[in-house]
């Protein structure tokens, strides 16, 4: 469970490995687009920090997060180093959140096992808005930097096991 008291984008900026000349796809969802926006922006910045140049950075929406699985599965297939796969799905009234949380979730994790592409799962399931957005660049971070730094990490990863 998260700490409702820390940012939890904080991170060793020296930990992260050099990212320049890697690229990188972005799969983002419309569906409660003013979290994943957020997240993006989050995301595009981190990624420029650590040196990935703009021209490396492919962004692509989906209707929602249940298409973030079809999404990410042909990005990934475009030639980019890794896949990170934004969406935001908040707790209603009905079982749909749990339909669509595990499905996505699943299917995500599937890519991820199947594929020689890293997905990076930033799919944020909150029960509410105030949660959404206190992962959104409020006061628990932007999962979209953790997104980010995790993309950089795997790319890395990735390249120094094919040697």
């Amino acid at each position: 469970m998260a700490t409702r008291n820390h940012n939890l984008s904080d991170y060793n900026i020296e930990s992260v490995p050099p990212a320049q000349g890697m690229k990188v796809g972005i799969v983002v969802s419309e569906w409660n687009q003013n979290i994943t926006g957020a997240l993006l922006q989050g995301a595009l910045d981190t990624l420029k920090r650590h040196g990935v140049s703009p021209d490396d950075i492919h962004v692509e929406t989906v209707p929602g997060s249940f298409e973030l699985i079809y999404g990410s599965q042909h990005m990934a297939k475009s030639g980019v180093d890794a896949v990170i796969a934004i969406g935001c799905v908040i707790r209603g009234d009905t079982p749909h959140f749990d339909y669509i949380c595990q499905g996505t979730t699943q299917g995500l994790a599937h890519l991820n096992a199947t594929g020689n592409t890293p997905i990076i799962y930033g799919l944020i399931t909150t029960n509410d808005m105030e949660q959404a957005l206190d992962r959104c660049g409020g006061r628990l971070g932007n999962k979209g930097d953790e997104c980010a730094v995790t993309a950089i990490k795997m790319i890395a990863l990735s390249r120094k096991l094919r040697k």
